[in-house]
């Protein structure tokens, strides 16, 4: 049973997504600020944490760096409706997607669903034992592991889904849409830059290729390549 940890100050709005949530098969407990949030994330027990954005004593932005700095729990953002801002710097500061508020209980657990798959697969589904090399990159997609040049990358669970991905593909474009549905495990929104900050994330942390270049290239019109050098 996965267990789900909501970090919400709206007690009706979370007591009704907690109890959806345990009749759809998960354990769900609720905090209600986000200071208590980051210390419960960080205790280990959690499958993923449902974060939102605004709440007393220290804000979901805040929370979520907080829980960053020590853990790599998938993070589900809970945002306002048409707050870009806000959904952009959660995901550079490490949440693996959001979902905009009023939003159902089915479509929060179907979000959740679809995190849990990418980042639970079970060994050999498509991953296999065998490590993934493209150049200066190692992955070994059954522990999820990463490094460059040896040296380990910390990456959240969907950067390690999104460059999975990529280097599988390596020295071919891959299209958004596809990136959507192999590292969110959703189709791509209309006017959804998650994927374009997930990436530019990657760049960041990944090294450069022996010319200076970002081995992370974007494709016109065709998607995001991984250059295979």
């Amino acid at each position: 049973m996965s267990k789900v940890l909501l970090i919400d100050d709206d007690v009706e709005l979370v007591g009704m997504f907690q109890e959806y949530l345990e009749q759809e098969g998960f354990e769900a407990r609720a905090v209600h600020d986000g200071e208590s949030g980051a210390a419960e994330a960080l205790t280990g027990q959690y499958a993923i944490a449902i974060l939102d954005v605004m709440m007393p004593r220290m804000n979901g932005l805040e929370t979520l760096r907080r829980i960053r700095a020590g853990s790599r729990l998938p993070i589900l953002m809970l945002t306002a409706r048409g707050d870009d801002t806000d959904r952009i710097v959660g995901l550079e500061l490490g949440a693996d997607d959001y979902v905009t508020k009023p939003c159902t209980p089915r479509e929060l657990t179907a979000r959740i669903r679809a995190i849990l798959r990418r980042t639970n697969a079970a060994p050999g589904d498509a991953a296999g034992a065998a490590a993934l090399c493209v150049g200066q990159l190692t992955m070994w997609p059954e522990q999820r592991r990463a490094a460059w040049s040896g040296t380990p990358l910390e990456l959240t669970s969907t950067e390690f889904n999104l460059l999975e991905a990529l280097a599988r593909q390596a020295g071919r474009p891959v299209s958004k849409n596809l990136l959507s549905d192999q590292g969110l495990g959703r189709p791509l929104a209309r006017f959804d830059r998650n994927i374009d900050v997930h990436l530019s994330s990657l760049r960041r942390k990944l090294g450069l290729l022996a010319d200076g270049r970002s081995c992370l290239q974007t494709v016109y019109r065709l998607g995001y390549q991984l250059i295979k050098d």
